[in-house]
């Protein structure tokens, strides 16, 4: 940021005067060098050399959205990190986990957290949920450069929409294509190289209006079926004690599940697995 001072070791005007509610717009107009999909690459794929997350699921029960991730990132036939996390909260209402390159993942994160907040204090009121999943779009694409050299990242969105006419349809998820189109999808999701597995577990276990506990079960399931299959997706380490992360969206806002109680769902399902070890 040190080229927005002048001489005098001021600010530039683009930091005083009234701007845009968008702060990646703002940073791209006063430091684009700093977004991540601005940033120069050599050319040729560069894939394997970073690590990379999977697999994260979205349910939607009767009060809200439980989103869960597992731990394992991977950089080829290696484990890059155990106990990496996937699953955050985005605002006080909305939940985004990530897939793909793991550090340009994060660093999305963060900087989606910090476009949600900067619009709640530039426009006083907070986006709606559309327009979170708008925002988020819009960054996804700008790293269409560097996804198209290996280093693309997948987001899925969920949240608690504060604005529906149906409580019991405010919990709503939106998932992603590498150029940023937005696809709002009905009921459950999954991302990640486990996706194809995990949403088959779920596509067998899903009821419309089953509660949020029942939902948090059948993601730590799902994510159990995605890790039984996919070498990329971790499941429950009981030898580490690494659990999945798993968080809530409802009208009482976000919230992650106590490590003690996400422990104790993920052993009931081995357990579970355990008697019938071909299912």
């Amino acid at each position: 940021m040190a080229a927005a001072f002048d001489p005098s070791g001021r600010l530039a005007d683009a930091f005083t005067s009234a701007g845009t509610s968008s702060f990646t717009q703002f940073v791209s107009q006063v430091a684009p060098e700093l977004l991540p999909g601005r940033r120069p690459l050599p050319p040729g794929l560069a894939a394997d050399i970073a690590p990379h997350a999977t697999t994260i699921v979205a349910i939607t029960g009767a009060t809200g959205v439980v989103m869960a991730g597992d731990r394992r990132a991977t950089m080829g036939n290696l484990i890059a990190q155990r106990d990496i996390e996937k699953v955050h909260p985005a605002d006080a209402y909305s939940l985004v986990g990530i897939a793909g390159t793991a550090g340009i993942g994060i660093e999305l994160i963060r900087l989606f957290q910090v476009e949600l907040e900067h619009y709640e204090k530039i426009e006083g009121a907070m986006l709606s949920l559309d327009g979170k999943a708008n925002r988020l779009a819009s960054m996804v694409r700008g790293n269409l450069g560097a996804a198209m050299q290996g280093l693309a990242v997948i987001p899925l969105f969920a949240g608690f929409d504060l604005a529906a006419s149906d409580p019991a349809r405010a919990g709503r998820i939106f998932s992603f294509d590498v150029t940023g189109g937005p696809y709002e999808e009905t009921h459950y999701s999954a991302i990640g190289s486990g996706s194809l597995f995990a949403k088959s577990a779920l596509k067998k276990r899903y009821r419309p209006g089953m509660s949020l506990d029942d939902a948090v079960r059948f993601a730590v399931e799902a994510l159990y079926d995605a890790a039984d299959d996919d070498t990329a997706t971790g499941g429950p380490d009981l030898t580490r004690g690494i659990y999945p992360v798993v968080m809530t969206a409802t009208a009482e806002g976000t919230n992650r599940l106590p490590e003690a109680e996400t422990a104790a769902i993920a052993q009931a399902v081995v357990s579970a697995r355990m008697e019938n070890s071909g299912g």
